[in-house]
Order: structure tokens, then C-alpha cells, then sequence
């Protein structure tokens, strides 16, 4: 039987086609070989062309560049690739030239993390001779003294041979004839190639760990609580191990996939800068994102190149919406299993706690998908001060969904809960009369919604109040409760819950 590659070349024969040879199997051109030792070439970030950095929100990023590089013609080239991330992921390196398929191939590549530290010599230089210079008071200069290095492990104080015996502790400045050959100054990724071309452009791409971002919010309401102005920031964070200047940006927003970092051999302090670098804010007139949908993600492009220095934190505009109209909400919240048993009076003073919401939609100055983080709450005083009020997390929230922010607890409104009566109907069912007494010690009127969930199957049997349903769990109520006054619900309610 014919494979299905026989038939589909047999049918393009048939049909004429001049791209494909009839009559014998079609071989794909060999690559030329390039053979003899390599020669190795430094590729220094002065030879970037281009740059990208698209940061996820799950601390990883992608790194794209393109290098105008100067390889052996016909040969083999140990290119030395600086300025890659310290934490990069070697298994996601990708690196074609821009000259063609056929113009680079590439045999293999090393990522060298052994980073040159004093602690690194001494360890190379185990079994081997040193010097340990001492200073003489007495003349004013230093002496060398030989020593041969026995022990010096896991940070702990080296053992020497000197003048024929084996001490520690021993005071004095170490000198070595040179760096072992296989220690580097920074991690370096070198890349194994071989070109038919001298200079060419090459495309680099990898993931690297340790660059996140994430988003904060502003939000200022006014005296009324009615509107408020909301400002977006984008936190970057660049602990990757290398600065990126001038670097198009790129955010993705989203719960994306990703495995937990393999753990390399790499110490922290083997970073430079370990203590968080100055805050840089970057505040433009109007924000700086243009949104995009990706997948099942968003993207958020920065509309000008920035420079991500190491260990730098960086604040730039995301958005900017001023008199979004907002909602105070009051919620005095019961529990489900407060219908399965016999009671009485359940809550005295209970806390009423106190939200804040809005519509993200575009007629209300907003309208984009806003990823999550943080959200600031704050109000102006009676001498125009601004004070903080409260905070919250929000999750991504997609175009014109609400953002319901929860502020705290209410200080001058509070509730009383008590069971009037309870009645068994069977296996799981219940019958009850309930009494909620709600407070307001401020000088103006407030509403409070009253927010019962209820298992299975409900039925309000009768209420002082219109009960409402909010889904197949929940009913509430909307209370006024009049300035420094008191307001009584109640309700009769038969519940099923199994």
C-alpha cells in the first residue's frame, strides 16, 4: 500500500506541478558542514539592533533581540552572547539569523552560571599554590608567604600548608596567579555555530525568570461617595540579572500556564544588587498602554521604549478615568447554617461592613480589561487632605463587569440577629421567625442591604419588608434606616436544605 506521501506526490505529478521532481523521491537539501575548531567572538549588547521584553504576571518574562554579529565565514564560531538575563531559561533559547534558514546552524550551547567570587578561587585552587600576603609593621610593607590550598568549601575558613605545616585562620590577603579558565564574571550563554556568512543579523529569544509586574489602583472618591477619579499603575519589577535599555514593552495579563523554575545552582548573592534600586515612577499626560486581546490573555503594549535597569522597580500609567460614578454599598451578612438549628439570639452589635463598587465600562470612563492587583481607596478630609479609607484586591476583570472593593467595617451602623422561633419539618427541613434590628448613630439617613444565604430549596413565608432574590442561594433585603434611628426586619422563612 502506498504511504500517504507517495499519493500526494503522485497526485501533484499528475497534475503538472513543476515544483515537485517526478519520477524519483524528492531529497531535501543537506546543509553544508563546517568543520575544524571553533573560534570564539564576543557579541556585546552594542550590537543590538532591537530589543523586546514582554513581562507575564506569574514573575517570567520574554526576552526578544536582534544582533548584528561577525561570525567565521565557513566555519565555526563560539559566540559569546552578553547581556542575556542571570536567570535565563536555557532550555527556551532560540536563536536564527535574518539572512535565511540555510545561513546559521547552530550545534549547541552552554549557559555558564560558575560566577568568579573569592569564595569560587579558592575552591579551584584547591591542591594548588597560592600566596597570602601578610603585612609587617615593622617595615611597612607587605610579605608573600606560599601556601597551598587544602580545603575551602561551602563558605567555611580555608585550610593551608604553609612552611610545612596545616593551619586555618590564617590573617592575610590572598593572591592568585590567575582566574581558573571556567569561572566568569557574569552568567554567559555560549552558543556553538556555523555560517556560510561573515556578518549577519541574528534573532535571540529566551524566557528568564524573575521579572514580574503587577497593577495597583487609585481611587478618590468624592464628598458624596456618588463618583470617583481612578488611576491605574504598573509596577515593574527586574531582578532577571540584566538591564534591558530601550526596550519595547510588553504586558500579558492572565492566569497562563507555566511550570515551576527549575532551581540552577545560582545564589542570590552571587547577583549584584540584592536590596531593591530606587523607584522609578514614569507619569505621562495620558496613559501609556494600548490593550489588545491574546489567546485567551490580554496585552498591554507601552506606547514608547523604556530601560529596565537590574534590580529596579519602575511605576508606569495605565489608565486614567476621572468622575467614575460609584456606589456605597452597606452589607449585613447571615449565614446558611443558621437555619438548621434552634438559636435564639445569634448577634449583638454585629459589624456592618462597607463596599464600594463601579461598572467597568467605556461610558463611564474605564472600558478596558483591568488586570488585577491592589485597589487604594481614598477621601478628602474636611480641610481637603486626602485620608486612606480602605483596600482590596481585585481579580482580572474583563469590560463591563463591576468591581465591587470591600473598604472595612462600619463604625456607626451595626445589627442585632436573633431567632424568634424554629420548627423541625421532617428530615433536613425547617420552618423560623427571624428578627434583625439595625442601628445608624450617624447624622444622615444610610441604607443597609441584609444579605441571607439560604441552602437548597426557600420560601419567604411572609417579611415586614420586600425580600428579593438575588440567586438560587441568597435573598436580601434593602433597609432604610433613618439618621440616628432604628429599623426592624423580619421575616418568616421555610428552608430545605438536603
Amino acid at each position: 500500500m502506498q504511504s500517504s506521501r507517495s499519493l500526494w506526490l503522485f497526485a501533484l505529478c499528475a497534475l503538472g506541478s513543476g515544483s515537485v521532481a517526478c519520477g524519483k523521491p524528492a531529497v531535501p537539501p543537506k546543509k553544508a558542514s563546517f568543520d575544524g575548531p571553533a573560534t570564539p567572538r564576543v557579541s556585546g549588547i552594542d550590537q543590538r539592533k532591537k530589543l523586546g521584553v514582554t513581562i507575564y504576571n506569574a514573575d517570567f518574562a520574554v526576552i526578544r533581540e536582534q544582533r548584528e554579529v561577525d561570525l567565521v565565514k565557513n566555519g565555526r564560531t563560539a559566540l559569546q552572547l552578553e547581556g542575556v538575563a542571570a536567570h535565563i531559561q536555557p532550555e527556551t533559547v532560540h536563536l536564527k539569523s535574518l539572512a535565511g534558514p540555510d545561513a546559521l546552524e547552530v550545534y549547541e550551547q552552554n549557559f555558564r552560571y560558575d560566577l568568579l567570587t573569592p569564595a569560587k578561587m579558592l575552591e579551584k585552587y584547591v591542591g594548588k599554590q597560592i600566596k597570602v600576603y601578610r603585612w609587617n609593621s615593622l617595615l611597612g610593607v607587605e610579605e608573600p608567604v606560599a601556601a597551598k590550598v587544602l580545603a575551602a568549601e561551602n563558605g567555611q575558613q580555608p585550610v593551608f600548608e604553609i612552611g610545612g605545616e596545616v593551619t586555618y585562620g590564617y590573617p592575610g590577603r590572598l593572591a592568585f596567579p590567575e582566574v581558573p579558565a571556567n569561572l566568569v564574571a557574569k552568567p554567559t550563554l555560549v552558543v556553538m555555530v556555523g555560517s556560510p556568512l561573515g556578518k549577519q543579523t541574528i534573532e535571540l529569544g529566551y524566557s528568564t525568570y524573575q521579572m514580574a509586574w503587577k497593577s495597583d489602583y487609585v481611587v478618590t472618591v468624592d464628598a458624596d461617595d456618588t463618583k470617583a477619579d481612578i488611576t491605574g499603575w504598573v509596577t515593574l519589577d527586574n531582578r532577571s540579572g540584566a538591564a534591558f535599555p530601550d526596550a519595547e514593552l510588553k504586558l500579558v495579563a492572565g492566569d497562563v500556564q507555566k511550570f515551576a523554575p527549575p532551581n540552577y545552582p545560582m545564589d542570590e548573592e552571587d547577583l549584584d544588587g540584592a536590596e531593591d534600586g530606587p523607584m522609578m515612577k514614569e507619569a505621562p499626560a495620558k496613559p501609556a498602554f494600548k490593550e489588545e486581546g491574546l489567546f485567551e490573555y490580554h496585552l498591554y503594549t507601552l506606547g514608547r521604549p523604556t530601560t529596565l535597569l537590574q534590580n529596579e522597580k519602575k511605576q508606569v500609567t495605565l489608565l486614567e478615568a476621572a468622575s467614575v460614578p460609584v456606589k456605597k454599598l452597606l452589607l449585613f451578612s447571615g449565614t446558611a447554617g443558621y437555619y438548621r438549628g434552634k438559636y435564639g439570639a445569634i448577634a449583638s452589635n454585629q459589624k456592618v461592613s462597607v463596599f464600594l463598587e463601579f461598572e467597568n465600562k467605556k461610558e463611564h470612563h474605564l472600558g478596558i480589561p483591568l488586570p488585577k492587583g491592589i485597589v487604594r481607596v481614598y477621601k478628602a478630609d474636611k480641610s481637603g487632605a486626602q485620608q486612606f479609607i480602605g483596600e482590596d484586591h481585585i481579580d482580572h476583570t474583563p469590560r463591563d463587569e463591576k468591581v465591587r472593593v470591600k473598604m472595612g467595617e462600619a463604625f456607626d451602623v451595626v445589627g442585632d440577629r436573633k431567632q424568634m422561633s424554629w420548627k423541625p419539618h421532617g428530615y433536613c427541613t425547617s420552618e423560623s421567625d427571624w428578627e434583625i434590628s439595625l442601628r445608624n448613630h450617624k447624622d444622615k439617613a444610610e441604607t443597609v442591604r441584609i444579605v441571607e444565604p439560604a441552602e437548597g430549596d426557600w420560601q419567604i413565608l411572609s417579611s415586614s419588608h420586600p425580600a428579593k432574590k438575588e440567586d438560587a442561594h441568597t435573598f436580601f433585603f434593602d433597609v432604610p434606616v433613618p439618621a440616628k434611628g432604628e429599623t426592624k426586619v423580619t421575616y418568616r422563612v421555610s428552608v430545605k436544605w438536603c
